[in-house]
Protein backbone atom coordinates (compact mmCIF):
# COMPACT_ATOMS: atom_id res chain seq x y z
CA UNK A 1 0.00 0.00 0.00
CA UNK A 2 1.29 3.82 -0.75
CA UNK A 3 0.22 6.20 1.41
CA UNK A 4 -0.19 9.74 -0.19
CA UNK A 5 -0.50 13.24 1.62
CA UNK A 6 -1.91 15.43 -1.06
CA UNK A 7 -0.59 18.90 -0.78
CA UNK A 8 -2.83 21.99 -2.62
CA UNK A 9 -4.47 25.26 -0.87
CA UNK A 10 -7.72 24.61 -3.03
CA UNK A 11 -9.98 21.89 -1.56
CA UNK A 12 -12.00 21.43 -4.36
CA UNK A 13 -8.70 19.76 -5.79
CA UNK A 14 -7.49 18.12 -3.14
CA UNK A 15 -11.13 16.40 -2.84
CA UNK A 16 -11.02 15.18 -6.60
CA UNK A 17 -7.29 13.77 -6.09
CA UNK A 18 -8.21 11.69 -3.17
CA UNK A 19 -11.50 10.16 -5.23
CA UNK A 20 -9.03 9.21 -8.37
CA UNK A 21 -6.55 7.65 -5.80
CA UNK A 22 -8.65 5.64 -3.64
CA UNK A 23 -10.18 3.55 -6.30
CA UNK A 24 -7.04 1.77 -6.96
CA UNK A 25 -6.35 -0.34 -3.87
CA UNK A 26 -2.72 -0.10 -3.95
CA UNK A 27 -3.06 3.74 -2.98
CA UNK A 28 -4.33 5.52 0.32
CA UNK A 29 -4.75 8.98 1.27
CA UNK A 30 -3.35 9.93 4.63
CA UNK A 31 -3.97 13.34 5.03
CA UNK A 32 -4.41 16.58 2.91
CA UNK A 33 -2.77 19.97 3.63
CA UNK A 34 -3.77 23.47 2.28
CA UNK A 35 -0.50 25.02 2.90
CA UNK A 36 2.84 23.98 3.03
CA UNK A 37 3.76 24.36 6.49
CA UNK A 38 0.63 22.42 6.78
CA UNK A 39 2.60 19.59 4.40
CA UNK A 40 5.73 19.48 6.15
CA UNK A 41 4.23 19.06 10.22
CA UNK A 42 1.46 16.66 8.15
CA UNK A 43 3.86 14.81 6.52
CA UNK A 44 6.44 14.38 9.63
CA UNK A 45 3.74 13.45 11.57
CA UNK A 46 1.63 10.68 9.46
CA UNK A 47 4.69 9.82 7.67
CA UNK A 48 3.33 8.75 4.27
CA UNK A 49 5.41 7.34 0.96
CA UNK A 50 4.85 10.07 -1.38
CA UNK A 51 3.58 13.67 -1.32
CA UNK A 52 1.40 15.33 -4.31
CA UNK A 53 3.03 18.93 -3.68
CA UNK A 54 1.40 22.27 -5.66
CA UNK A 55 3.99 25.19 -6.08
CA UNK A 56 1.98 28.06 -5.51
CA UNK A 57 0.09 28.06 -1.92
CA UNK A 58 0.27 30.84 0.66
CA UNK A 59 2.87 31.39 3.37
CA UNK A 60 4.96 28.52 2.51
CA UNK A 61 4.86 27.34 -1.13
CA UNK A 62 5.73 24.03 -2.09
CA UNK A 63 8.86 24.70 -3.10
CA UNK A 64 10.25 25.68 0.59
CA UNK A 65 8.18 22.65 1.77
CA UNK A 66 10.18 20.61 -0.63
CA UNK A 67 13.12 21.68 0.71
CA UNK A 68 12.65 21.38 4.36
CA UNK A 69 10.61 18.10 4.20
CA UNK A 70 14.00 16.55 1.99
CA UNK A 71 16.44 18.40 4.54
CA UNK A 72 15.05 16.36 7.39
CA UNK A 73 15.25 12.22 8.72
CA UNK A 74 13.86 9.48 6.25
CA UNK A 75 11.92 12.27 3.74
CA UNK A 76 9.14 11.29 1.92
CA UNK A 77 9.18 10.65 -2.34
CA UNK A 78 7.87 14.17 -2.96
CA UNK A 79 6.16 15.01 -6.51
CA UNK A 80 5.38 18.34 -7.86
CA UNK A 81 2.08 18.76 -9.38
CA UNK A 82 1.03 22.12 -11.16
CA UNK A 83 -0.86 24.43 -12.87
CA UNK A 84 3.06 25.91 -14.59
CA UNK A 85 4.77 24.51 -17.28
CA UNK A 86 7.64 26.75 -16.31
CA UNK A 87 11.59 26.19 -16.74
CA UNK A 88 12.70 27.97 -13.81
CA UNK A 89 9.69 25.70 -11.72
CA UNK A 90 10.77 22.38 -12.86
CA UNK A 91 14.73 23.11 -12.15
CA UNK A 92 13.60 24.74 -8.62
CA UNK A 93 11.74 21.54 -7.70
CA UNK A 94 14.32 18.71 -8.55
CA UNK A 95 17.16 20.92 -7.51
CA UNK A 96 15.54 20.65 -3.70
CA UNK A 97 15.20 16.61 -4.85
CA UNK A 98 11.64 16.70 -5.71
CA UNK A 99 11.19 12.95 -7.49
CA UNK A 100 9.04 14.21 -10.56
CA UNK A 101 7.12 17.47 -11.96
CA UNK A 102 3.56 16.83 -13.46
CA UNK A 103 1.02 19.49 -14.57
CA UNK A 104 -2.21 19.34 -13.22
CA UNK A 105 -4.05 18.51 -16.18
CA UNK A 106 -2.56 15.05 -16.52
CA UNK A 107 -4.42 11.84 -17.19
CA UNK A 108 -5.86 10.41 -14.10
CA UNK A 109 -4.06 7.00 -15.10
CA UNK A 110 -0.93 8.85 -15.97
CA UNK A 111 -0.84 10.55 -12.26
CA UNK A 112 -1.41 7.62 -10.77
CA UNK A 113 1.30 5.46 -12.78
CA UNK A 114 3.77 8.58 -11.71
CA UNK A 115 2.98 7.98 -7.79
CA UNK A 116 3.65 4.30 -8.26
CA UNK A 117 6.78 5.45 -10.40
CA UNK A 118 8.43 7.85 -7.20
CA UNK A 119 7.64 5.50 -4.62
CA UNK A 120 9.19 2.87 -6.10
CA UNK A 121 12.64 5.33 -6.48
CA UNK A 122 12.09 6.04 -10.15
CA UNK A 123 12.05 9.78 -11.45
CA UNK A 124 8.33 10.89 -13.01
CA UNK A 125 9.87 13.08 -15.84
CA UNK A 126 9.28 13.33 -19.29
CA UNK A 127 12.79 12.88 -21.19
CA UNK A 128 12.28 16.17 -22.86
CA UNK A 129 11.80 17.80 -19.78
CA UNK A 130 14.58 15.84 -18.34
CA UNK A 131 16.85 17.41 -20.76
CA UNK A 132 15.73 21.04 -20.31
CA UNK A 133 16.13 20.58 -16.93
CA UNK A 134 19.61 19.69 -17.49
CA UNK A 135 20.19 22.92 -20.18
CA UNK A 136 19.24 25.13 -17.49
CA UNK A 137 20.79 23.58 -14.44
CA UNK A 138 24.52 23.49 -16.13
CA UNK A 139 24.08 25.79 -18.95
CA UNK A 140 25.39 23.69 -21.68
CA UNK A 141 25.09 26.31 -23.72
CA UNK A 142 28.19 28.43 -22.11
CA UNK A 143 30.40 25.54 -21.29
CA UNK A 144 31.27 22.17 -22.04
CA UNK A 145 31.33 19.14 -19.30
CA UNK A 146 33.84 18.61 -17.38
CA UNK A 147 35.11 14.70 -16.63
CA UNK A 148 36.26 14.00 -13.99
CA UNK A 149 37.55 10.81 -11.72
CA UNK A 150 34.20 10.23 -10.24
CA UNK A 151 32.99 8.68 -13.82
CA UNK A 152 36.49 6.29 -13.40
CA UNK A 153 34.66 4.15 -10.45
CA UNK A 154 31.83 3.50 -12.56
CA UNK A 155 31.84 -0.54 -14.88
CA UNK A 156 31.21 -0.42 -18.15
CA UNK A 157 27.36 -1.98 -17.33
CA UNK A 158 26.88 1.19 -14.83
CA UNK A 159 28.00 3.99 -17.22
CA UNK A 160 25.26 2.15 -19.76
CA UNK A 161 22.66 2.18 -16.94
CA UNK A 162 23.68 5.87 -15.90
CA UNK A 163 23.25 6.91 -19.70
CA UNK A 164 19.32 5.28 -19.90
CA UNK A 165 18.54 7.09 -16.51
CA UNK A 166 19.74 10.50 -17.83
CA UNK A 167 17.40 9.81 -20.57
CA UNK A 168 15.20 9.73 -17.84
CA UNK A 169 14.23 5.61 -18.28
CA UNK A 170 12.29 4.30 -15.39
CA UNK A 171 13.90 0.92 -13.68
CA UNK A 172 11.56 -1.57 -15.53
CA UNK A 173 12.43 0.37 -18.95
CA UNK A 174 16.31 0.21 -18.27
CA UNK A 175 15.97 -3.62 -17.63
CA UNK A 176 13.70 -3.87 -20.75
CA UNK A 177 16.16 -1.85 -22.72
CA UNK A 178 19.30 -4.21 -21.52
CA UNK A 179 17.18 -7.61 -21.24
CA UNK A 180 17.96 -8.24 -17.18
CA UNK A 181 15.71 -8.17 -14.43
CA UNK A 182 14.41 -5.61 -12.18
CA UNK A 183 16.42 -6.47 -9.46
CA UNK A 184 19.28 -6.38 -11.27
CA UNK A 185 19.16 -2.66 -12.30
CA UNK A 186 18.17 -1.44 -9.15
CA UNK A 187 21.75 -2.95 -8.00
CA UNK A 188 23.18 -1.42 -11.05
CA UNK A 189 21.80 2.24 -9.80
CA UNK A 190 22.12 1.82 -6.09
CA UNK A 191 26.08 0.88 -6.88
CA UNK A 192 26.17 4.31 -8.96
CA UNK A 193 24.21 6.61 -6.61
CA UNK A 194 26.59 5.28 -3.92
CA UNK A 195 29.90 6.12 -6.58
CA UNK A 196 28.90 9.51 -7.60
CA UNK A 197 27.90 10.16 -4.15
CA UNK A 198 24.19 11.39 -5.65
CA UNK A 199 21.39 11.62 -3.56
CA UNK A 200 18.89 10.55 -6.11
CA UNK A 201 18.43 9.80 -9.83
CA UNK A 202 18.00 13.56 -10.90
CA UNK A 203 21.18 14.42 -9.40
CA UNK A 204 22.62 11.72 -11.07
CA UNK A 205 21.61 12.27 -14.26
CA UNK A 206 22.82 15.52 -13.79
CA UNK A 207 26.15 14.15 -13.19
CA UNK A 208 25.77 12.28 -16.28
CA UNK A 209 25.79 15.33 -18.09
CA UNK A 210 28.25 16.93 -16.32
CA UNK A 211 30.35 13.95 -16.69
CA UNK A 212 30.85 14.04 -20.15
CA UNK A 213 28.71 10.83 -19.76
CA UNK A 214 25.60 11.22 -21.97
CA UNK A 215 24.79 14.77 -24.36
CA UNK A 216 21.84 16.94 -24.88
CA UNK A 217 20.01 15.16 -27.60
CA UNK A 218 21.07 11.44 -27.50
Amino acid sequence: MISVLVADDQALVRSGFRVILEQHADLHVVGEAGDGAAAVRLARELRPDVVLMDIRMPGVDGLAATRRLLDGPDPPRVLVLTTFDLDEYVVEALRTGASGYLLKDVEPGDLVESIRRVAAGDLSLSPSILQRVVTEYLGLHRRRPTPDNRAESLSEREREVLGLIAQGLSNSEISAHLVVSVATTKSHVASILTKLGARDRTQAAILAYELGLARIGD
